[in-house]
């Protein structure tokens, strides 16, 4: 599986992507738009990288912009969250354990 994305609601203001497998260059783009869309129509747009086994650059990239953007990186303290700091993107290490009902 490369990358599975599912939207969960989290509240009026907020809105959650659990995303699930690898963020490579071949879904980077995708992922990118649909974030971009989701940051036009929300106030706050969470991504939850609970799920996320990889990350090439191309990913790397499109979580610092999406980051910039606005965007909540949520991951648990491992190699991916690692790698995203490691990288200069924001992350907040609790996605193991959001409540997605507070977003």
């Amino acid at each position: 599986m490369v990358l599975r994305i599912n939207q969960i609601e989290g509240s009026d203001s907020g809105t959650v992507l659990r995303l699930e497998g690898r963020v490579v260059a071949e879904v980077a783009a995708v992922l990118e738009q649909e974030c971009s869309e989701l940051l036009r129509t929300w106030d706050e747009v969470s991504l939850d990288l609970a799920g996320v086994t990889f990350v090439d650059l191309a990913g790397i990239e499109v979580f610092r912009r999406l980051s910039r953007a606005g965007a909540e990186i949520l991951c648990p303290a491992g190699a991916v969250a690692s790698v995203l700091e490691g990288a200069g993107v924001r992350v907040t290490l609790e996605a193991g354990s959001v409540d997605y009902g507070r977003l």
